[in-house]
């Protein structure tokens, strides 16, 4: 099998180049002098990239913890009764329609730091390879693989991201290099296998999927899913929407609450920046408990927070996502509710729900391409929601660990 280097030279097709005036200050005595000096589009993506990789993974992993130490135990090794085949045979057919020089650049070993490179933002130059430059038959194999993985709505959902990606496009001006439906790559790490650890890795503007799997069991976080705009008001997908009943229903569980648990939930009615605070290159945030306990909640408040996390749980293949959620209810008096910003029908918002073993994150943030339209408060067409497993498991760390603490391999 062959694997490449993260750190070779990036091979992803250059897209055109746009020049920019950038402004070197030398300094000689008291004199300062201006030097002129000309960077491309694509020179300044790959440095913004590479100081983000060199930043963000400047520590080994550990994993979102409350203290800085991992809970153990949390994740044990097990059969849960779930196939994973039908994932197993569709990245392999995926990984079967690729051509020699793009598998070379699309397949890592599973313990490659590729894992943990990703990032929301468009200029981010990934790796792998992309939908825009996949033939016909790649792209059916490799959406073939979304719909072996994820549920309905989470491949509903992933496809309409895409698409708003598109709709960004238009509302810039056809600016189609930047922005696009297909701007998004795929990696493999490890060999397909029903008995080997490995997974694959979905990377572009506000949609990353991390999906790892080791026998019958999957993890799939760090999961990202956001949308600028989050409704199409016109042009190709004008209707499409996304991420409506995560916003609703999070705005009903904060109105379920009663007064005093109000006011723990809720740490600022103020919300005039970007909250969410597990994002890319953030896999080792130490955040502790804040907000209101679950121990508090009703049986009606339960299930009104069981249903909202479902959502995002659900986007995961029906019958992983019912395990993952009997995880979470186990955890349910160990869980808290965190909430910023205001309460009314049209409120801009963020909150958080944390538990030793899930942590999610929704929130309304500043306009970051569509500036000309929505100025520079948070506002309800910008949303970035992110899901994690705390404690060391996101991208299956901890199951890897344990595995070849049973079965050592030379890696």
């Amino acid at each position: 099998m062959v694997y490449r280097a993260r750190d070779c030279k990036h091979d992803r097709p250059r897209r055109a180049t746009l020049l920019f005036s950038a402004w070197l200050i030398a300094t000689a005595g008291s004199a300062t002098f201006l030097i002129g000096q000309q960077e491309t589009r694509t020179q300044r993506f790959e440095r913004m990239s590479r100081q983000a990789e060199t930043r963000g993974l400047a520590e080994e992993f550990k994993g979102i913890t409350t203290d800085g130490t991992p809970i153990s135990g949390l994740f044990p090794i097990r059969s849960t009764g779930v196939s994973t085949e039908p994932v197993q045979r569709a990245a392999a057919a995926f990984l079967a329609s690729l051509g020699p020089a793009e598998r070379a650049r699309t397949l890592f070993a599973v313990v490659d730091p590729e894992w943990r490179k990703w990032m929301n933002q468009h200029f981010y130059l990934r790796q792998g390879i992309g939908f825009q430059e996949m033939t016909e038959r790649q792209r059916e194999a490799a959406l073939a693989l979304l719909t072996a993985s994820l549920s309905a709505k989470g491949l509903a959902l992933s496809r309409d991201i895409m698409r708003l990606n598109h709709t960004l496009g238009e509302l810039n001006n056809d600016n189609f290099e930047e922005y696009g439906e297909w701007l998004y790559w795929i990696t493999l790490m490890g060999e397909p296998s029903a008995t080997e650890p490995w997974g694959w890795q979905l990377d572009g503007h506000h949609l990353i999927i991390n999906y790892f799997v080791l026998g019958d069991q999957v993890v799939m976080t760090p999961f990202f899913a956001g949308s600028e705009p989050v409704t199409a008001l016109a042009g190709k997908y004008r209707g499409v929407s996304v991420l409506q009943a995560e916003q609703n229903q999070g705005l009903e569980l904060i109105l379920a609450l009663d007064e005093e648990q109000r006011r723990s939930a809720i740490l600022s009615v103020s919300k005039t920046g970007n909250n969410n605070l597990t994002e890319a290159f953030k896999d080792n945030v130490v955040l502790d408990y804040a907000g209101v306990s679950v121990k508090t909640f009703s049986l009606e408040q339960r299930r009104r927070l069981v249903s909202l996390i479902a959502l995002f749980v659900g986007n995961l293949k029906d019958g992983h996502a019912r395990l993952k959620m009997a995880e979470v209810q186990a955890e349910l008096d160990r869980t808290w509710f965190v909430w910023i910003g205001g309460t009314e029908a049209d409120a801009v918002l963020y909150y958080r729900i944390q538990s030793p073993v899930l942590l999610i994150e929704f929130d309304h943030q500043q306009p970051a391409n569509l500036r000309q339209l929505y100025g520079s408060a948070p506002n309800r067409q910008h949303i970035h929601t992110v899901m994690r497993t705390p404690n060391g498991n996101d991208y299956g760390k901890d199951l890897l660990r344990q595995h070849y603490q049973r079965h050592p391999h030379p890696h």
